[in-house]
C-alpha cells in the first residue's frame, strides 16, 4: 500500500509517518517547502501550492489511499486575513487534489480527511453523535462545513470519502497540552470560565492510529476521533496540576476575561462539545489511552 499525505509535517501527520513506516507504508507526501523535499524509496516528497493551483502530479504515482491533514492553525488571532486563511488553506488544498485526480489517471480508492468536532453546537447535555445534521452557529461551525464539503467532492470520482472529526489533540509536541501545562507549572492555571465544559480528548497516537485504521478498513462517512471519556475543564486542569505536582490556587478564568482577551476565539477554550466515540468503537478500534489520567501520564 501506498498513502498520499497532505500536512505530513505537522503535529498529526508527522505521528501517522511514524506509524505508516512501522506498517511498511510507503508515503508520498505534499509540501509548500522545496527545501523539505525528500527522495527515499518509501519517502517521497513533491511540491504544490495550493493558493497558485500548483502541484507536482507525479505524487499519485502508485498511490492507493489519501490522507488529507492540510489546514492553517485556529490557534493564532482571528484577524479578518487569518480566519480567511484557515478556510482557504482547507478549501483550496481539497479542490487541487479534486481536480487532479480528474485530470490525471490514478488509482485513488479512498480519501481519509482530518476535519473536527467544531462543527458541534455550544452544549453541556447533548451527546453528539455522527449522525447529529446541525452545526455550530460560529466561525469554527462554518469552516468545518465548508471544509468537509470541500472533501465530499471526492465522491464524484467515485472515490470513497472518511471525515475524522478530531477532539482536543492531546500531544507533548505541540497543541494545548504544553500551554496548559506551562501555565500550571508557574502557579496560574486555573479552570477556564465555568470549567463545566466538556473537553473531547484523544490521545496524539490514539489519532494517528485512526486514520491507519480507516485505510485499512477502507472506512467511509463520518467519524469521531475522540476517546470513549471526556472530562470537564476543570478535571483535565485538576488532573494535569496532579501529574506535574503543582497546586491549583487561582480561582476560575470568567468567561468574560476570555471574550476580552480573546474575542471570537474564545469559542475554542469556552465552548463544550460532550461527543460520542460509539461509531468506532462498534467498529472494534481500540484505545490505547481510554481514560485522561493515563494518557496524561504517558505524556508528561
Amino acid at each position: 500500500m501506498k498513502v498520499l499525505i497532505t500536512g505530513a509535517t505537522g503535529l498529526v501527520g508527522s505521528e501517522i509517518v511514524k506509524l505508516c513506516q512501522k506498517e511498511n507504508i510507503a508515503v508520498n507526501y505534499l509540501t509548500t517547502s522545496k527545501d523539505k523535499i525528500k527522495n527515499q524509496s518509501d519517502f517521497k516528497g513533491f511540491y504544490w501550492n495550493p493558493k497558485k493551483g500548483e502541484i507536482d502530479s507525479n505524487c499519485l504515482n502508485g498511490v492507493d489511499k489519501i490522507i488529507n491533514l492540510v489546514g492553517a492553525s485556529v490557534s493564532k488571532p482571528w484577524t479578518p486575513s487569518h480566519k480567511k486563511a484557515i478556510i482557504d488553506s482547507r478549501v483550496d488544498s481539497a479542490n487541487l487534489l479534486f481536480n487532479t485526480l480528474k485530470n490525471n489517471s490514478h488509482e485513488i480508492t479512498q480519501i481519509v480527511s482530518a476535519s473536527a468536532i467544531g462543527i458541534y453546537p455550544d452544549s453541556l447535555t447533548t451527546l453528539y453523535k455522527e449522525d447529529y445534521s446541525g452545526k455550530a452557529d460560529n466561525f469554527l461551525g462554518d469552516v468545518v462545513v465548508k471544509w468537509e464539503a470541500s472533501v465530499d467532492q471526492f465522491e464524484k470520482l467515485g472515490v470513497d470519502v472518511a471525515k475524522i472529526r478530531i477532539g482536543l489533540v492531546l500531544s507533548e509536541n505541540g497543541g494545548a497540552l504544553p500551554h496548559i501545562q506551562k501555565v500550571v507549572e508557574n502557579y496560574v492555571g486555573s479552570p477556564l470560565g465555568s470549567g463545566k465544559q466538556w473537553q473531547s480528548w484523544i490521545h496524539i497516537e490514539d489519532l494517528a492510529r485512526i486514520f491507519i485504521f480507516a485505510i485499512h478498513k477502507n472506512l467511509d462517512g463520518v467519524f469521531n476521533a475522540v476517546a470513549p471519556n471526556p472530562v470537564s475543564n476543570k478535571k483535565l486542569t485538576y488532573a494535569i496540576a496532579k501529574i506535574v505536582e503543582k497546586p491549583i490556587i487561582l480561582p476560575k478564568v470568567p468567561a468574560f476575561v476570555l471574550k476580552t482577551l480573546l474575542g471570537e476565539r474564545s469559542t475554542l477554550v469556552l465552548s463544550s462539545q460532550l461527543v460520542s466515540n460509539s461509531k468506532l468503537d462498534a467498529l472494534g478500534f481500540v484505545y490505547y489511552f481510554d481514560h485522561v489520567g493515563p494518557a496524561l501520564e504517558n505524556l508528561l
